[in-house]
């Protein structure tokens, strides 16, 4: 069974959302691909904080959408914005819908799974008939942005205790999505894009990843070790995005799509 993010792990709502336009981009374009006219049952696995989900019930007005995450927090905040949206929380990995949906979208959040061989097939099976698996993951691991937690991780005292935590690819490329996938669709779209994203602030992209990947890191270590480990990390990773002529960074940022319809 694919597992989640580490237990232990809390997310943090307002720090993950300081970047939510540069994250909602990818989510618009998966968006607007989806092929469906009417759906009836609309699902978002995996929806944090719910500024997707609501803009799912704002496309299909006349849906039953469910926004389903495993975080407490990011499902409060969620309510807040949205108290007329179905929220669940559910372990993500293991969540069986109770009628299945006609649209499974899922943004973002699949790279904290595990064993996506057995994963993608079952969450296909779960659609109703003609319906839609869409699904964004990032696949920026080989990066700098990245790759530094890792020499922050075997570079320091904790090495021990984060080395499980490591995952060095937890999305694979799209061609094994395509086989997992393509035997069973009536269609199947995969693609890439890399978004040349502007930040804005001292070492954005140490900020951009505090409040996704990196957290699950700084989660696992006592306060002052969390605080050591940032500080090493927020280092490397200044030196590897430095600021352009006009005071911004660049942070490229690779992310997979798909869209598999059922028959």
């Amino acid at each position: 069974m694919p597992r989640e993010k580490p237990r232990e792990m809390r997310w943090d709502p307002t720090q993950y959302l300081k970047f939510a336009d540069h994250r909602l981009q990818p989510a618009l374009d998966l968006l607007a691909r989806v092929p469906l006219q009417a759906p009836a049952r609309v699902v978002d696995l995996g929806c944090g904080a719910g500024n997707v989900t609501r803009l799912l019930a704002e496309r299909w007005p006349e849906a039953e959408v469910t926004g389903v995450d495993g975080s407490a927090e990011m499902l409060a905040r969620a309510a807040e914005e949205a108290p007329a949206i179905g929220w669940m929380q559910a372990d993500i990995g293991a969540w069986q819908p109770e009628t299945p949906p006609d649209l499974l979208y899922s943004n973002a959040a699949l790279h904290w799974l595990e064993g996506h061989e057995a994963l993608f097939p079952r969450l296909f099976d779960l659609l109703a008939p003609g319906g839609v698996l869409a699904v964004q993951m990032p696949r920026n691991f080989a990066e700098p942005s990245h790759q530094a937690i890792a020499a922050t991780i075997a570079e320091g005292p904790w090495r021990e205790r984060l080395q499980p935590l490591w995952r060095p690819e937890p999305v694979q490329g799209p061609e094994v999505y395509y086989r997992l996938l393509a035997p069973a669709a009536a269609r199947l779209e995969i693609w890439e894009s890399i978004y040349w994203q502007v930040l804005e602030g001292e070492n954005p992209v140490a900020e951009y990843t505090k409040g996704s990947w990196l957290r699950s890191f700084l989660a696992a270590l006592p306060p002052e070790e969390a605080l050591a480990f940032e500080a090493d990390y927020r280092a490397r990773v200044a030196a590897a995005y430095p600021k352009q002529a006009d005071g911004r960074t660049l942070f490229p940022f690779r992310r997979l799509f798909l869209l598999a319809t059922r028959g």
